[in-house]
């Protein structure tokens, strides 16, 4: 969580990495950055297996790129199908799926390497926006995948609190601690304390965008679907969303925001 360069400047050089790949298929290392999911498992948290594999999110770095991902999406429909499209923000923050089983919350995780994340139950339970109960009836099991994220607001008073503290060290002769560089970073550092009552303290929040292991659920036919039923029993959902028709309306929703 200290980065070093920014996302955007570490995302096109995972980008060049992937062509050199593509170009030089000998070359291309097992342990490529191009191949993992997420990071790697701390030993400071218990492991847990996703029951369904956590993926991460493709990238179209212009309108190009787009385009030539909605015409593979078309190809890939039946004959006089349609598609539309649900347009949403990403928010940066850390994925973790929650697992409710009977409406009851019992366990978080971070989403890890995709295969096996971080428990991290006790500190998500003291977010105020993850619910912990759910309305009656609910499925057997119900795996509910977001973001948590720390508001801007928050991680202000992170900041000003930090340089406040700092500035008492260095009276007392002592060395200063790092200061939070990006709400993001800042947010995963926040979710994996040891202590949940530091990570109480922080502010975070959540947002809900998918589901993973359903059991004893309804079946959508649509990710816009998914997101209303997560709305309605009560999980935060981002209010910025859009139902579009066309891939004209997607590139317009993102020439927007």
């Amino acid at each position: 969580a200290e980065p070093e360069i920014a996302d955007a400047e570490y995302d096109l050089l995972v980008r060049e990495l992937e062509q050199l790949e593509e170009a030089h298929p000998e070359l291309a290392r097992p342990d490529s950055p191009t191949r993992q999911v997420g990071g790697e498992i701390s030993d400071t948290f218990a492991p847990v297996e996703h029951r369904v594999p956590m993926t991460s999110l493709d990238n179209a770095m212009d309108r190009d790129e787009l385009l030539a991902w909605g015409e593979r999406v078309a190809k890939g429909l039946d004959e006089g199908e349609t598609v539309r499209f649900t347009c949403e923000l990403k928010i940066d923050g850390l994925a973790v799926s929650l697992r409710y089983e009977n409406g009851v919350f019992v366990q978080a995780a971070t989403r890890g390497d995709g295969r096996v994340g971080e428990d991290v139950t006790a500190n998500v339970a003291t977010i105020v926006a993850v619910p912990k109960k759910l309305p009656a009836p609910s499925p057997e099991v119900l795996e509910v995948r977001g973001e948590v994220y720390l508001p801007i607001e928050a991680f202000e008073r992170l900041r000003a609190a930090k340089e406040a503290e700092n500035l008492e060290r260095l009276a007392a002769g002592r060395k200063p601690e790092p200061v939070p560089v990006n709400p993001r970073n800042a947010g995963a550092g926040s979710l994996r304390q040891k202590d949940s009552a530091v990570t109480a303290s922080r502010g975070l929040s959540f947002w809900s965008y998918q589901l993973g292991e359903v059991v004893g659920g309804p079946d959508f036919t649509s990710h816009h679907d998914t997101l209303a039923f997560l709305r309605d029993v009560g999980f935060p959902v981002n209010p910025a969303i859009a139902l579009v028709d066309s891939l004209d309306d997607v590139v317009q929703f993102c020439e927007k925001w």
